[in-house]
Formats: C-alpha cells, sequence, structure tokens
C-alpha cells in the first residue's frame, strides 16, 4: 500500500518494476462511488472500441476482506497513458507523484540502504522511539534470511511460511501469530504482529527466527515435515530464553500492549 492525498494505492512489485491498482488509481483521479464501473466504461471507450492491445495485466492483490483477487495492474508507464483518459484536476500532481514512487523503487534497488532509511522514517513519524526501530529494522533483516533459507529448501507459498512460522511463535510464545494478534486486540488483517510489538517480543522473535535460520542452513531439511521439526527447535530455544528471562525480571515478556494509540495505519502483514 502506498497513499496519495490520504487514499491507498495497492501495487505489486513484478517484472522488475511497480505495478499499481488501475481501480484504486481511478478512484482517487475520479472520486467516483463506482470506480469498477468507470474503469469498464474507460476500457470499453479507449481501447475496445479502438481495437487497441490492454496496456495493464491482472495480478492478485489484497483486498479489504484479506484475500487476494485479480485485478488490472499498469506499470508506471502505462499508467500514464490511462490517467490522460480521466479528466481530473488532481492528474499532474498524480503523474508527478507517480513518478516519483517508481523513481524511489529503483534508488533503492541499486542501494538497499535507502529503503532502510524510508522505513525507519515513516516508523519515526508514527511514534516509535529510534531503540525499538533499530531493533524492527534488524528483525526485518532476520527475517528475511529465513524465508532466503526456506526458499532454498524448496519452500515458496505463503501459506507454508505461515505454517512454519506459527510452529517458532508457538515454541517461542506459546501462542500462533493469529493467537497473539487477538490478545493485543488487533483485529484488521493488515495489522502487522510485529509493528506491535514490546522490545523484548522483537529480541526473542529475532532469536526464535536465527536460530531456526541457522539449523536449517547447517541441517538442510528436505522435507516440509522436516523443516516444522527445525521450526520448532529454532522456537525452542528461544522459548527457553524467554522463560529464563521472565523469572529473572519477574514479568511476562508477552504483553498485551500493541502501537494503536500512537499509529493509525495499517499496516502490510508478514509471511
Amino acid at each position: 500500500m502506498i497513499v496519495f492525498e490520504g487514499k491507498k494505492i495497492r501495487r505489486i512489485w513484478h517484472d522488475e518494476e511497480w505495478y499499481f491498482s488501475v481501480v484504486d488509481v481511478v478512484e482517487v483521479l475520479s472520486n467516483s462511488p463506482t470506480p469498477r464501473q468507470y474503469w469498464g466504461k474507460i476500457k470499453q471507450r479507449e481501447f475496445v472500441e479502438l481495437e487497441l492491445s490492454p496496456i495493464w495485466v491482472q495480478l492478485k492483490l489484497s483486498s479489504s476482506d484479506g484475500k487476494k483477487y485479480s485485478t488490472d495492474c499498469a506499470n508506471t508507464r502505462n499508467m500514464f497513458r490511462i490517467i490522460q483518459s480521466i479528466p481530473s484536476p488532481k492528474a499532474e500532481p498524480f503523474k508527478q507523484w507517480l513518478a516519483q514512487v517508481g523513481y524511489e523503487r529503483v534508488q533503492e534497488i541499486e542501494n538497499p540502504e535507502l529503503a532502510q532509511e524510508r522505513m525507519k522514517e515513516l516508523y519515526e513519524k508514527k511514534g516509535y522511539s529510534k531503540e525499538w526501530i533499530d531493533k524492527r529494522l534488524r528483525g526485518i533483516a532476520i527475517r528475511q534470511n529465513l524465508t532466503d533459507e526456506w526458499k532454498e529448501r524448496g519452500i515458496d507459498s505463503e501459506n507454508d511460511f505461515a505454517i512454519l512460522t506459527a510452529e517458532i511463535s508457538k515454541a517461542t510464545f506459546g501462542l500462533t501469530p493469529t493467537q497473539y494478534k487477538d490478545l493485543k486486540g488487533l483485529t484488521k488483517k493488515t495489522q502487522n504482529l510485529r509493528d506491535h510489538m514490546t522490545d523484548f517480543e522483537l529480541i526473542f522473535t529475532m532469536l526464535g527466527e536465527k536460530v531456526t535460520t541457522e539449523i536449517s542452513k547447517k541441517e538442510k531439511p528436505e522435507t516440509f515435515e522436516k523443516n516444522k521439526k527445525v521450526a520448532k527447535r529454532g522456537g525452542s530455544v528461544a522459548g527457553k530464553a524467554r522463560k529464563e528471562t521472565e523469572k529473572e525480571i519477574g514479568k511476562s515478556i508477552i504483553s498485551t500492549q500493541n502501537f494503536l494509540s500512537s499509529t493509525n495505519q495499517d499496516e502490510s502483514e508478514e509471511n
């Protein structure tokens, strides 16, 4: 998700560039209460009647119900052509914004540190402390290393990632991510559990995932069931450390605390 003048626009990285939801862009520019029908008329008038080839592709994007559906999407270049078909005073500023969004992604690919800096700025604007942000960004890097390792083991579906993640979480905290979100009062599917964790919760999440990664690299599990066992073992190491820490500090690490009071924006779900 990205935001233009308070309106959310879905996008997806495809074929080495950003593709944007055409319906979302149409809604922003036209203010139509029925943006899908509006886009249907544009397609009919601008492409079907003139027998032009479609300049959009259908890609699966998340919807408000949390499920993914095939959606008309276009890259930056073709989105400019679509925008020209929509009479709107917002067209020109939107073009400038769209060009900047695409350019920033190219910059981030060439220099990944820029992506971290932008993410850090976003969290700071939402009111998170610098100490928390440092842990969150480190956790993202550890998570990426883990998913890369799972892919090396032949695991590539979001559902399988979710199952393995749940194994680590259960062994670390005694809760699946879904149960943890319920505990913290996170009711929206788009709310990221980790963005609502305390420092300690982030630390033990990182420990469980880091240990799982290292065990997997060492043993190279060949089946999904073996990967589940490795995930449970990695989480168990973090779980034992959590319990020892709780004994020493005299309180539970598992917290109902969330950051809903400091941020009203939705965050994307991690696998």
